[in-house]
């Protein structure tokens, strides 16, 4: 067994898993921090994978920020990849793990812990990750399987299933690569943890990039033969497939968490405090794998975003080390992109907001982005939805070029300041012909909200 005096292991080599290591070896020069990681790669993006598939990126180890090696030399953490975590024995502190090149079980002991296990791809019943030929995109190895898969097909057809984020990013890259490209999803529009307005104008993008969107019923099917995806029936036809990619969400991986029987939360995600400790005192935890406390709602909430996860990994890492930071509430706020538009999102949606005893109102708009006689002048979309009676903002929508970005961080700013939302209408934007319009988006909306309130 591999003994030390002072060790802090961290169990998942992602986003938040890496920054917690760095981060407590950094606080607690003198720990011994390791790094275990079930599959072949640490410290990759994930978010970049789309545009691999479409060749805007153009190697997938432009991704890969560090290998066990380089790891070791910038952060002075040693990293044991394929090493597949089995068991954690809390009464003992030690972990049971797979060597997966051998098969061999290895024990670690340690001190302190830190699970940033992730998160894992929603599969389909009917259509299993098991068949040759259907597809998450959560990894380096999915999109290597992906890439593997269709560098023989040329302008083959590809079923995208689930249309958030993840799904419309996809099913672009693909479409950018030749791909005729189907959207599935059990909604009757796309996206639908967004407000309705949103939807439809994503919908009028994918009519518009010849990408079909299908709407699952009970009469629906998957046709599988010889292990692989074949066909969808669908509407009384039977539509070809060369692949599927299903993107229709993640949950927390929590099968070590449950296996030491750490409390969970109504989400399926670890609980923490403000601190990142579990229920267990010697372990923390940080990344996909948790719940944590939304600032607007003051409830516990699941956002697996990657920014969140290496903001928490630091938090943790420097607790489990010694420290004491606090891990302050925090919202949604999250951007991408669909062909030659942007949609942003930020603090909560409509439907969120329905669920919850707010009084909130909403107000819309689209105004071009600069002045319209300018080249590349567009039409831009925004939402503000906000308490009327305590005069904040709750959340907000844009649609349009990259503009989008500022606006929800403007956004992201005043709510988290709990500014007014009338402040808007009395803000002093930029003005410049080939940058901005002459009124602001923003305070058109803010003038709406002025009128609702005031009359």
């Amino acid at each position: 067994m591999y003994k030390s005096s002072n060790k802090i292991i961290v169990i998942g080599g992602n986003a938040a898993g890496p920054a917690a290591a760095a981060k407590a070896k950094r606080t607690n020069p003198n720990a011994e921090v390791i790094l275990i990681e079930a599959g072949e790669f640490i410290s990759t993006g994930t978010c970049e994978l789309p545009y691999l598939i479409s060749d805007e990126i153009s190697d997938y180890n432009k991704i890969v920020y560090f290998n066990p090696e380089s790891f070791y030399k910038a952060k002075g953490v040693r990293v044991f990849t394929k090493h597949f975590v089995k068991r954690i024995d809390t009464n003992k502190k030690v972990l049971e793990i797979i060597e997966k090149n051998t098969n061999r079980i290895v024990l670690f002991d340690f001190d302190k812990l830190i699970l940033t296990t992730g998160s894992i791809a929603n599969e389909i019943n009917e259509l299993p990750f098991s068949l040759e030929n259907v597809f998450s995109l959560k990894s380096v190895k999915d999109f290597i399987r992906i890439k593997n898969h269709i560098t023989p097909i040329k302008n083959g057809k590809v079923l995208v299933i689930g249309s958030g984020y993840i799904g419309l990013e996809t099913a672009e890259a693909f479409k950018e690569i030749g791909y005729q490209v189907s959207i599935l999803d059990l909604e009757k529009l796309p996206m639908p943890a967004a407000d309705e307005e949103v939807r439809y104008l994503i919908q009028d993008i994918l009519t518009r990039n010849q990408i079909s969107f299908l709407t699952s019923n009970e009469q629906s099917r998957f046709i599988i033969a010889d292990n692989r995806f074949k066909q969808f029936k669908y509407e009384g036809r039977y539509i070809d497939f060369d692949l599927a990619v299903v993107a229709a969400g993640v949950k927390p991986n929590i099968f070590l968490a449950k296996e030491a029987n750490l409390k969970l939360g109504k989400f399926g995600g670890l609980v923490v405090d403000s601190r990142l400790k579990t229920s267990n005192p010697n372990i923390y935890a940080a990344g996909d794998n948790i719940e944590i406390k939304n600032k607007i709602t003051n409830r516990s909430d699941y956002i697996p975003l990657a920014t969140f996860a290496h903001r928490h990994g630091h938090i943790a890492g420097e607790n489990a080390a010694g420290g004491n930071l606090i891990a302050e509430p925090v919202f949604a706020n999250s951007a991408f992109k669909l062909f030659n538009n942007f949609i942003a999102q930020v603090g909560l949606t409509t439907k969120q907001i329905l669920m919850l005893n707010f009084n909130a109102q909403s107000v819309t708009a689209v105004v071009p982005n600069k002045v319209h006689v300018m080249p590349g002048s567009r039409k831009v979309f925004g939402k503000i939805i906000y308490d009327k009676n305590r005069k904040i903002i709750l959340g907000a929508s844009f649609i349009g070029g990259t503009e989008v970005a500022g606006y929800a961080d403007l956004i992201s700013n005043m709510i988290y300041n709990k500014n007014s939302v009338l402040t808007l209408a009395d803000m002093q934007f930029n003005y410049t012909p080939p940058l901005s319009p002459f009124v602001n988006l923003l305070s058109v909306l803010g003038r709406k909200v002025k009128e609702n309130i005031y009359g």
